[in-house]
Order: structure tokens, then C-alpha cells, then sequence
């Protein structure tokens, strides 16, 4: 049987026209108990003196950790095991997801067209369907991302995302809930609809880099060991500290964390290291690819990696040709009945050209890349 990978903006394009697409949750693998590397790893945790914080971001300490899920984490899933030991040196990072005025200021000053308003082209999207496959109606293959639409009634089978992401033809970043929305009152509110090279091209204006996932998830902590949240255990502080799924998804929210969609940046509070919706509002990308088998390969190994950038290359075990990078932190989206990603350890697989309403990213300066104002 051969099998065939279509990228998920390609997929959208396939479920306007009724095809259901079936997402595969992993489930929770202990982890490996491995014994460390005692070499001596020296990572830079002071912020230089010669340099100066940038606007709108905070230093953050370099580290050595484990990174990926502790033992006593039940919503845990299999790609966050084993945990591994990493170091990282010191960094600036953003404190708040990049906003919606950031992100239009960049659109002004150079002009840049997101993936999410670009045409989509059907001989790029017929290679990778069976041959035969007629060609979609032209207002099918149109621009657009997907966008999150309640059921009207409980779902069944939380494996079937199709049921609660519609792709809707004329949403973007300029338009992030369908195309007769707007940017009106949502100014400091996270930047979504962007791809991965709607990331890249941003932080290449900016002169900054998107974040490795050693990198991301380091921040997250804030500092504490051990922890499964940015503020640590407590579980019952979540609506306290994230803007998540408050209720049963995907059909309740009764809005208990005083949202229902979105937050504007900054409207919890930040963990140690001042670092704003670590976890819940939008998911973020990384630079890292995605690689199933990574974190085993990492533990097995058993050194101490400084500043690990992930795999050579991308690998999904459920999808052997998928080219995916891993994105942290969770969303407004996410519940404890369906993904709790709302945790520093989780992490999912997105593909480079899939854009969705509850994705964004931040930025990270290193001390070896040039400090911009922007």
C-alpha cells in the first residue's frame, strides 16, 4: 500500500470537499530511567554587560535540565518521554507572543504576504493526491486557514479534529476569525494564521531567531525544577495563570479564565523569569524539527547536550513524510478531556504551510546575533 503525505493546508483544501481527516492522540509512556553524563557542561547564565536588554524582552538565565515530561505528569504523552538532560547558555526572549501591531508593522515596512493569503496551486496540490484526482472548484482553491467553529453538539471521537477546524476561505492574520473580521480592539493580541515561514521572515526583519524547543521549554520553567506548569504544580490555578479551555470541549466554555477566544498578551501573570502565556492563548513555534524518535535517541545517548538545535531531520511515525516542526505551549483551545497541553513539557508536530487560529510564535536574541531595536 503506498502512502501518500499531504501537507495540512493542502488537507484543508480536501475538507471543504467532505473528506474526514483523523488525528491520532499518543499515549503515555513512562520514562527511561537513564544514568547522566557527569562531564562538566559551563553554560552562560549571566546577561554581558557590554549588552543591554532589547525593548520588550527579558534575559534569560542559562541552564541545565530535563527537558521533556516528569514522572508524576498523567496527561504526559509519549513523545514527551524520556526525559534528558540538556544545557543551554543565556538568551533574550520576548515577553509577550509577538502582537498583531508588531506584526503589522512588519507588514508595513516590507510588504510581506503571509502564506494564508497566498493562491493556492493545483499542480503543487496534485502531486501529492492519488492520480485521477479531479480538481476542486475554483472557490475551493482559494486563499484561507482554519479557523475553530463550536459543534452544536458533543463529539464522539476526539480523534476527529475535522469536527470543530473549518478551513474558511479570506482568514489570516488581517482577518483571524473569518474574512468579515477584523484587527478593530484586537491590536495587542497575539499574531495567528502564521506559518512557519511567516515566523522566519519576521524574525529575519527583527534581526532575531525563532527559539529552539531546549530554548523554549528552559524559559517556560522559569527557573523551577521539577515543575509540570510555569508556576509549578498546582493544577488548580490554571484559570488563574493561562487563558485555556474552560469547560468541556469543544462544545462549553463557560470563559471561568475570563476568556473565550484569545487574550491580549500579558493578561496573566508571568512566571519567574516575567515571561507572559508560556502556556495557554496560542501555540508558538519552534525551530526544531519534529522527530518522533528524538527524545529517545537523546536519552539513550546520555551526554549532556549544550544548546541542542533537535534533529538533523523531521520524522512522524504516523506520517513517515511529513516535514514538521514542534510547536510548544498549548492554546485557549486546549482541556483537560481532550490534550492538556497547557504544560512546559508538551510539545506537537505542525507542518511548515499550516497556518490556524490559535498559532503564533515569539522571539528569541541570542548574545552571538546583533542587537536590534526593533
Amino acid at each position: 500500500m503506498s502512502v501518500l503525505y499531504l501537507t495540512k493546508r493542502h488537507l484543508c483544501v480536501l475538507m471543504a470537499l467532505g473528506i474526514v481527516l483523523i488525528s491520532c492522540k499518543n499515549r503515555q509512556e513512562p520514562s527511561i530511567n537513564q544514568k547522566k553524563s557527569v562531564t562538566p557542561v559551563s553554560v552562560l547564565m549571566e546577561m554581558p554587560d557590554s549588552i543591554s536588554v532589547p525593548h520588550g524582552m527579558v534575559w534569560i538565565p542559562g541552564g541545565i535540565f530535563e527537558q521533556g515530561a516528569i514522572s508524576s505528569d498523567s496527561f504526559a504523552m509519549k513523545h514527551e518521554h524520556p526525559k534528558h538532560t540538556v544545557a543551554v547558555d543565556g538568551f533574550f526572549m520576548d515577553v509577550t507572543e509577538v502582537t498583531n501591531a508588531a506584526f503589522a508593522k512588519f507588514v508595513e515596512e516590507t510588504g510581506y504576504l503571509t502564506v494564508a493569503e497566498r493562491p493556492i496551486d493545483w499542480e503543487e496540490v496534485k502531486k501529492q493526491v492519488p492520480s485521477g484526482t479531479p480538481k476542486p472548484h475554483d472557490s475551493v482553491l482559494k486563499p484561507g486557514s482554519l479557523l475553530f467553529k463550536m459543534p452544536k453538539h458533543q463529539v464522539t471521537n476526539l480523534a476527529d479534529y475535522s469536527q470543530w477546524w473549518d478551513w474558511k476561505v479570506g482568514t489570516n492574520w488581517k482577518h483571524p476569525q473569518g474574512p468579515q473580521s477584523d484587527l478593530n480592539g484586537k491590536e495587542e493580541q497575539p499574531v495567528v494564521h502564521i506559518a512557519y515561514e511567516d515566523a522566519v521572515a519576521y524574525c529575519e526583519w527583527a534581526g532575531r531567531s525563532l527559539p529552539t524547543e531546549a530554548e523554549w521549554e528552559l524559559a517556560a520553567r522559569g527557573g523551577l525544577k521539577g515543575a509540570i506548569f510555569p508556576w509549578g504544580n498546582q493544577t488548580d490555578l490554571l484559570n488563574e495563570r493561562a487563558n485555556t479551555w474552560s469547560g468541556i470541549f469543544p462544545v462549553i466554555n463557560d470563559a471561568a479564565d475570563g476568556f473565550q477566544n484569545k487574550a491580549p498578551v500579558g493578561s496573566f501573570p508571568p512566571n519567574a523569569y516575567g515571561l507572559h502565556d508560556m502556556v495557554g492563548n496560542v501555540w508558538e513555534w519552534t525551530q526544531d524539527w519534529y522527530n518522533h524518535n528524538y527524545y529517545t535517541e537523546r536519552a539513550a545517548n546520555r551526554d549532556t547536550i549544550k544548546n541542542p538545535k533537535g534533529p538533523s531531520s523531521a520524522f512522524n511515525r504516523y506520517n513517515a513524510y511529513a516535514s514538521e516542526k514542534v510547536i510548544k505551549g498549548g492554546s485557549f483551545l486546549c482541556n483537560a478531556n481532550y490534550c492538556a497541553s497547557y504544560r512546559v513539557s508538551a510539545r506537537m508536530a505542525n507542518s511548515l504551510d499550516s497556518s490556524q487560529e490559535h498559532l503564533g510564535f515569539r522571539t528569541v536574541l541570542r548574545t552571538t546575533s546583533k542587537i536590534d531595536s526593533k
